[in-house]
């Protein structure tokens, strides 16, 4: 028993569980001329062997100068922030709604938000097969497209039709569906794994940054302006970004030769050539250094960029494969001209309708259904707070405008940086921690002690905002101090975000797309059953907030709980999912 885990009594090698001799931080590095063979970044003073390995193809991302993978990187993180933006674009705005637009209640203007919550989680179940199979680029122009035509019939026919203004919603949230669940995997197309840390940090910054900071400003332009033109300056900013996704992002998916989905064996022996595989070789990165130590689950699923123990190390001798698996001559590089296709070819010969059903079993798999609770309920607080804001703001005794509403959610964006400052420090931290005192044997399972500060501070945050919310209404606390509540219950979320995602990439690293978009569908469709229900159990509560928020604080603390079995039993759940595949059982696979 490694640290309270529980052993497993059938593998000998349980996937995800990897021995380090090293500091698990360090990059390989090629200093005793035993990676001669391999193509290695020799921009420092020390080679680094690149993972994965590139081929010899020219058109192969990974052989593209580091300028415009950058670039690429760049235009479309920008673009999320407009997509993203989206989502909470009329948090500051709902009484404004109800008071002007003809026939809405409050209940009508919350979903508002929770329909265009639904567009994007449906959007990501169909969007994410559909990039492994015909690649990504054409899923970001189209989007874009969708972002503009969307935006501008919201702003000209939202205030004339409510059912008009409902569509516009739900077809932009299939339009940020790209750009919130794929974006991170393009960074893993794009880069090596020692170049993904920083660039996976500037994406999630961009998708959670915008999201949060959108409704600081949204409440001064709705006030001098109208709230219409919210919604033309996403139309604006987005028509600017259209050129240059269209120019400058080329399709990053690549077909490269297929990687063993474990290094374990069924039966539990250790492999042909002797070499546990699961052992990472010295001073190799561990499975969670491919990850950003700030990326979160509403980024959602990133392509599957194996490890190095998963890794196969081709010579760079090696040439790309065709469907069949034999190699071919190294083809041209493809013409700017070219380079603008929308589709160049099937990524994967899998069953589009297979890729689509596989993350759908997954929600009954004990893993990752704690994975989408720990982090799905906390984004539906959130969102289920941001619909309760207005009400409770705009009325008695403050009488705040839209203004000063928006500023409001200046504590939830502070709060959300917080998060990734404390889930940055702590996830690889710990981590490394855990394996120096378990004798130098990494467990998946490390990565739920991230839950401890995610359950202090998301449930803090909830307890305490109902009680000094009411507190609020009858002068007993100034209004800073729900915003500060509601401020740790956002840096709550975005750790159990981070908590959930390393797990899952961790633990389950053949099924990590599927994960991920199951996570996606839950936090998006929870959250849209919340705004249906967040004015019916205010006013079923006599408009006492703490009663509703002792609630939702009290579920996520079992929910946090249920963490401990996890952390006891996830390495034999481990071995049982692998000799026992669901997808396989059904034919997914």
């Amino acid at each position: 028993m490694g640290l309270g885990i529980l052993e497993d009594r059938v593998l000998e090698h349980v996937p995800g569980t990897t021995q380090y001799f090293d500091d698990p931080e360090r990059p390989q590095y090629a200093t005793d001329g035993t990676h001669e063979h391999l193509k290695c970044d020799r921009s420092g003073p020390v080679p680094i062997v690149l993972v994965p390995q590139p081929t010899d193809d020219p058109n192969d991302p990974l052989n593209w100068p580091l300028w415009r993978r950058d670039l690429i990187t760049l235009v479309l993180s920008i673009t999320s922030v407009f997509a993203t933006a989206l989502g909470p674009i009329l948090a500051a705005d709902t009484v404004l709604l109800v008071s002007t637009l003809k026939d809405v209640t409050f209940v009508k203007a919350s979903l508002l938000t929770g329909y265009f919550l639904l567009g994007c989680g449906a959007g990501a179940f169909l969007f994410v097969p559909s990039s492994r199979i015909w690649g990504k680029r054409h899923l970001f122009v189209l989007a874009t497209i969708l972002l503009i035509v969307t935006s501008v019939w919201t702003a000209a026919s939202g205030s004339k039709s409510y059912t008009n203004f409902l569509w516009s919603r739900i077809i932009q949230g299939v339009a940020a569906a790209p750009f919130e669940s794929l974006v991170n995997a393009a960074v893993g197309d794009l880069y090596f794994v020692h170049e993904r840390g920083k660039r996976m940090a500037f994406t999630n910054l961009a998708v959670f940054g915008g999201a949060f900071f959108t409704p600081i400003l949204v409440g001064k332009i709705s006030n001098d302006m109208g709230w219409q033109w919210t919604f033309y300056f996403v139309a604006i900013f987005s028509g600017v970004c259209l050129p240059a996704v269209y120019l400058f992002c080329p399709e990053t998916a690549y077909r490269r030769d297929p990687t063993p989905r474990f290094s374990a064996t069924k039966n539990g022996d250790a492999p042909k050539d002797g070499v546990d595989q699961e052992q990472e070789p010295k001073q190799a990165p561990p499975p969670y250094q491919q990850t950003a130590s700030t990326s979160t689950s509403s980024t959602a699923p990133e392509e599957p960029t194996a490890t190095k123990d998963e890794e196969q190390i081709h010579t760079s001798s090696e040439a790309p494969i065709d469907t069949t698996g034999t190699h071919t001559t190294i083809p041209p590089k493809a013409t700017f001209l070219q380079s603008l296709a929308l589709f160049n070819g099937r990524k994967s010969s899998d069953s589009f309708w297979k890729l689509t059903l596989r993350p759908l079993p997954l929600l009954l798999h004990p893993a990752f259904l704690w994975a989408c609770l720990i982090q799905g309920l906390l984004i539906g607080w959130t969102v289920f707070i941001g619909v309760l804001m207005a009400f409770f703001f705009i009325s008695v005794p403050l009488w705040w405008d839209e203004v000063q509403t928006g500023y409001a959610y200046t504590g939830a964006f502070v709060g959300a940086l917080i998060g990734f400052a404390i889930a940055g420090g702590l996830s690889d931290w710990t981590a490394r921690l855990m394996t120096k005192w378990n004798g130098g044997v990494y467990e998946p399972e490390f990565r739920l002690v991230l839950v401890i500060p995610q359950m202090v501070l998301g449930c803090a945050g909830l307890y305490g905002f109902g009680i000094t919310l009411d507190g609020m209404l009858f002068g007993k606390y100034h209004y800073a101090v729900p915003l500060t509540f509601f401020g740790l219950e956002v840096a709550g979320m975005v750790i159990g975000a981070v908590a959930g995602s390393l797990y899952i990439v961790d633990a389950y690293r053949d099924v990590v797309i599927e994960g991920f978009t199951a996570m996606i569908i839950f936090k998006n469709f929870f959250s849209f059953a919340l705004t249906f229900k967040a004015w019916p159990w205010l006013i079923q509560s006599s408009v006492k907030a703490e009663k509703i928020f002792n609630a939702l604080g009290s579920v996520q603390l079992v929910v946090c709980l249920l963490t401990i079995p996890l952390y006891i039993y996830g390495k034999r759940m481990r071995s049982f999912s692998y000799r026992h595949d669901i997808l396989e059982l059904l034919h997914l696979r």
